[in-house]
């Protein structure tokens, strides 16, 4: 029998789709066990449609589960922007989570913070950097600054600049090896997506490099160290005096700043944005020119 749809139990929903047990979800939302099954019960039979399966090792979506996990998270994200907006409403206050990559956090984001901090002393950043990508629209951040633009879901984007790449080495290993026999730094298989691996993979003819690395700050050690050479970003060679083989190998790759839109017009994460663009138009013959 349908019962009357009660939007808070989407957060029941979303808990057991994130722990995959009720007893994760209740430890999650700090109720009880059987309060969580209850609850799924009164859902699912609001909507006519099952939303789980039942497992011995926990709870999996169902294909109406996951049809509505996305209807269900923009739930989540209006609720919690509607609960900001009263919260702080007037001041600039509370915590914005900022989703990049350690390169940029280290050469630019983390030493532009201390003006912005100093004028809105209630504001607080996380920096989440990393190799692994978050997902927005589960809230495990705020906002992000991604090299690929998304092509989908509820979601605020804006240009920020291009991070020009060239090919790079030490000057003492290309003062020993001719440019026709220099080795290679690249990427690990894991990231031969990537349009600089790409660009190592025709130049050597799917020869392997002699080094590979998962991380921009691993590679620049070892072109640094005479290795090889390697497809870096200008900013990142020119810190350590690489000496640029060739600045422009088509390879740059463009910077957007993505947000959830329900979170666009939020105080405290309109200052990180502002704050972001400005420094990075601010930055951008730094990040393009060798």
């Amino acid at each position: 029998m349908q019962t009357d749809f009660n939007w808070d139990d989407t957060r029941v929903f979303l808990a057991i789709v994130r722990a995959g047990t009720l007893s994760g979800a209740a430890e999650a939302l700090k109720i009880g066990i059987a309060t969580v099954s209850r609850r799924l019960d009164r859902l699912e039979a609001s909507l006519c449609v099952p939303l789980f399966s039942r497992h011995q090792s926990g709870y999996r979506l169902t294909d109406d589960g996951e049809a509505l996990l996305e209807r269900a998270e923009a739930f989540e994200w209006a609720g919690h922007a509607f609960s900001e907006s009263a919260k702080h409403q007037g001041q600039v206050a509370g915590l914005v989570r900022l989703a990049t990559s350690e390169n940029l956090a280290t050469h630019f984001i983390l030493p532009s913070l201390k003006s912005l901090l100093e004028t809105s002393p209630e504001l607080r950043v996380d920096v989440l950097s990393g190799v692994q990508s978050v997902n927005l629209h589960r809230r495990d951040a705020d906002m992000a600054i991604r090299m690929v633009k998304p092509d989908a879901g509820n979601l605020t984007i804006k240009r920020l600049g291009t991070v020009g790449f060239g090919l790079y080495g030490a000057p003492t290993y290309l003062e020993k090896i001719p440019m026709s026999e220099a080795h290679y730094v690249g990427w690990s298989e894991t990231h031969q997506h990537l349009p600089a691996a790409r660009w190592i993979t025709r130049r050597l003819r799917g020869k392997p490099c002699r080094v590979e690395a998962n991380t921009l700050r691993a590679q620049v050690s070892a072109i640094s160290e005479g290795l090889g050479l390697g497809v870096l970003p200008h900013f990142m060679a020119r810190e350590k005096r690489l000496h640029c083989v060739d600045p422009a190998l088509g390879v740059d790759q463009p910077l957007w700043l993505v947000m959830h839109s329900d979170l666009a017009g939020s105080r405290r994460v309109r200052a990180i944005a502002d704050h972001l663009i400005a420094l990075f138009e601010a930055s951008k013959d730094r990040l393009m020119m060798p």
